[in-house]
């Protein structure tokens, strides 16, 4: 059995605190796995911050932010192995294959987004707690973008916006079906995967407005693309636009489903096979 190490950010909530008759939560998908991981005898350990000595077979970097600071990659390092270590910037201006160009042609509608990721909240959230515990602000200046704006053609973005280095512009490339919108969305660890399109009627699809879901293979270029990025575990948002899959987000600490307990329970003993999988070979099998 082995003994595996959580990396997060000092200001993070990885878990709800512990209250007598009160299980505990948590927001992200991480949470389950390693609750069977532990269920199947190995130890987790949540180290939150950069204060405690990195003593573990292995660890999973899980720092909740855009752009991961240098201190916590360098901390991850010093661990055997680590999963994710490759991953420290996941902003748009990054990762986006739908980045608006100067020369490009595109004519069509364009969609203004945060360059952070999930709109910037996390961020937000560790600033906010920084500052209620008199400590010095990690990411300065970051603050939350609520929602996404679509605009008819790349004419009527407001003035000024296409400078600003915290937004981004994507063209608008929404996976068009017959009865709405689709997004796809795959989740993955290791060898262990799966893969939904969830359809909405509205043409910004949001999780909370899906009609259904479907599953759907994984293309190749989606494949090639997180082996390039250095993902061991998390989740792709993409489209299939006019028959050619298009990177939308990629996130290493995807959040957890809102899905009955069965179905948390099903993904989680999936997804720790997977990790299971990877752990004390020093190795990424997934990458062929």
């Amino acid at each position: 059995m082995a003994h595996i190490a959580v990396v997060t950010h000092e200001y993070d909530r990885f878990q709800t605190p512990w209250r007598p008759l009160r299980r505990r939560d948590s927001p992200y998908m991480l949470f389950d796995i390693m609750a069977e991981l532990k269920r199947r005898g190995h130890r987790v350990s949540l180290l939150s911050g950069l204060t405690q000595p990195p003593a573990a077979d292995l660890a999973i970097l899980h720092v909740d932010a855009t752009i991961v600071p240098q201190a916590y990659v360098d901390y991850a390092g010093r661990f055997p192995f680590c999963l994710n270590l490759a991953v420290s910037d996941i902003s748009k201006r990054r990762i986006s294959q739908a980045l608006l160009r100067d020369g490009d042609g595109w004519s069509g509608p364009v969609i203004v987004k945060s360059n952070l990721n999930h709109h910037g909240l996390p961020e937000a959230r560790f600033n906010l707690r920084a500052a209620r515990h008199g400590g010095e602000l990690p990411f300065p200046g970051a603050r939350e973008m609520p929602r996404y704006e679509v605009f008819a053609t790349r004419g009527d973005l407001p003035s000024g916006l296409l400078e600003r280095p915290d937004l981004v512009v994507d063209k608008f490339m929404p996976e068009i079906v017959a009865d709405g919108f689709g997004t796809r969305i795959w989740v993955f660890c290791g060898t262990r995967e799966r893969c939904a399109r969830y359809v909405s009627p509205n043409a910004v699809v949001k999780a909370s407005e899906t009609k259904r879901r479907e599953p759907v293979p994984v293309p190749d270029e989606m494949r090639l693309l997180r082996e390039k990025l250095g993902f061991d575990y998390g989740k792709f948002d993409f489209v299939i636009h006019q028959g050619q899959p298009v990177l939308l987000d990629a996130n290493p600490t995807p959040g957890r489903p809102k899905s009955v307990r069965s179905m948390l329970v099903e993904a989680a003993v999936n997804l720790a096979d997977g990790f299971e999988g990877m752990m004390g070979r020093g190795v990424v099998p997934w990458r062929g």
